[in-house]
């Protein structure tokens, strides 16, 4: 059941009722973190890991299935039209402060951690009496290789490369088939959308590739100091919103393929490119500061 409310321009806003989401989602999140601590704790073994993200998948495959049967009904009015996209800013700037914090803890150990343990600056002391043998270079697994010895670092040049031009060219592709549905060009519209989604799948697969390669071969992991650290967090959290923002545009294809959207009724689209966007800004800062310098 839903209703609706006037809005403060007059208009009708809809309001839903008689939603389960919501309680389906607290109930998703709180089996997610009595799982970890299960975990965490070895009461539990693995599996008590997977309830609480095998519901999320529910809740958030019901949700959306709901709005966009709401949105299709035509529901929806502009005022409701205004909180998606502000819904939209806010999550991406909460996004932003997310990956602001990682980059914030690399530099602060490049710029200040790794040269105040090789004795530079005010901190000498602590190179003096705790890591007199310790110089101070970039990558580094720490003092006393708390890491591990023999690893290799990754290189720019190679898949991290490769990537780059895969997700500046899904960036391309993306704006293209935004102008073709905005031209009505449904056939356009169609053809570059799902190339950006095949894009986004085959930036996944290649980092993929990297991770096996880094494990397998160069001896980089996840617990090889500082480097490892920083590196696979970065990146593996990017991964993750690039797989995340894959099933996204194929979600959006698939909606296209049905006859979804019209020039000038298109938030969901709109909503999933800047999205997309925002993760190849991501990548670039990546792609120069983890891989590059």
């Amino acid at each position: 059941m839903a209703s609706n409310v006037h809005a403060p321009d007059g208009q009708h806003y809809y309001v839903p009722h008689g939603s389960p989401w919501p309680i389906v989602a607290a109930v998703s999140l709180f089996a997610l973190m009595v799982g970890a601590i299960l975990y965490l704790d070895g009461v539990a073994g693995a599996w008590s890991l997977l309830i609480g993200p095998v519901l999320l998948l529910i809740m958030f495959g019901g949700w959306f299935h709901a709005v966009i049967g709401e949105n299709q009904q035509g529901v929806y009015n502009a005022q409701v039209d205004r909180s998606f996209r502000m819904g939209m800013m806010w999550f991406i700037f909460s996004e932003v402060m997310f990956f602001a914090a990682f980059f914030g803890a690399l530099f602060y150990t490049r710029i200040f951690a790794v040269p105040w343990l090789g004795g530079a600056g005010i901190r000498a002391l602590t190179n003096m009496l705790l890591w007199p043998h310790y110089a101070a270079a970039w990558p580094t697994n720490g003092p006393g290789h708390v890491g591990g010895e023999g690893f290799e670092p990754m290189s720019a040049f190679g898949i991290a490369a490769i990537n780059t031009l895969v997700l500046l060219t899904s960036g391309l592709t993306v704006t293209i088939a935004h102008h073709a549905l905005r031209a009505g060009n449904r056939t356009r519209l169609k053809i570059f959308l799902g190339i950006t989604f095949l894009l986004g799948f085959t930036f996944v697969a290649l980092q993929a590739h990297e991770y096996y390669d880094a494990y397998t071969r160069m001896n980089l992991r996840l617990t090889t100091g500082i480097y490892g650290s920083t590196f696979f967090m970065l990146t593996g959290f990017h991964g993750l919103h690039v797989t995340i923002g894959a099933i996204m545009l194929l979600v959006v294809w698939l909606r296209v393929m049905k006859g979804h959207f019209t020039p000038r009724q298109h938030f969901a689209f709109e909503a999933v490119t800047w999205y997309w966007h925002f993760v190849d800004v991501v990548w670039l800062f990546l792609f120069v500061f983890v891989y590059w310098l």
